[in-house]
């Protein structure tokens, strides 16, 4: 049996979860991690509105039945059998974009 050792420091950060479909491709094929994705807005209902490139997707926001705990795994000395893990976040709310994206069409240019 595996043993762990959980603790947080008081108030802790909400975070968000964002649910998109399909894939997240880098533009010039590199990785994402630290580049920007978009645009993240909301309505004055409270409809999110993610502007990524030339295309814009609407979505929702959902409360999760069971929220995520975001773990930082401390380093356990050698009289330390035990792993300790300290809870960073807690992320008790997503927002779900399962709709396609929609082209921005700024001009349209007129018949002559």
């Amino acid at each position: 049996m595996v043993q762990l050792v959980v603790s947080s420091a008081g108030g802790l950060p909400h975070w968000v979860l964002l649910e998109l479909q399909g894939e997240v491709e880098a533009r010039s094929g590199g990785a994402l991690p630290g580049s920007l994705l978009g645009d993240l807005h909301y309505t004055r209902q409270g409809v999110p509105v993610l502007v990524v490139g030339h295309h814009v997707l609407y979505g929702k926001v959902v409360t999760l039945e069971k929220p995520f705990a975001v773990l930082v795994k401390e380093a356990a000395g050698p009289a330390e059998p035990h792993a300790h893990y300290a809870v960073t976040a807690l992320i008790k709310t997503k927002l779900l974009f399962k709709t396609r994206p929609k082209p921005i069409i700024t001009n349209v240019p007129r018949k002559v």
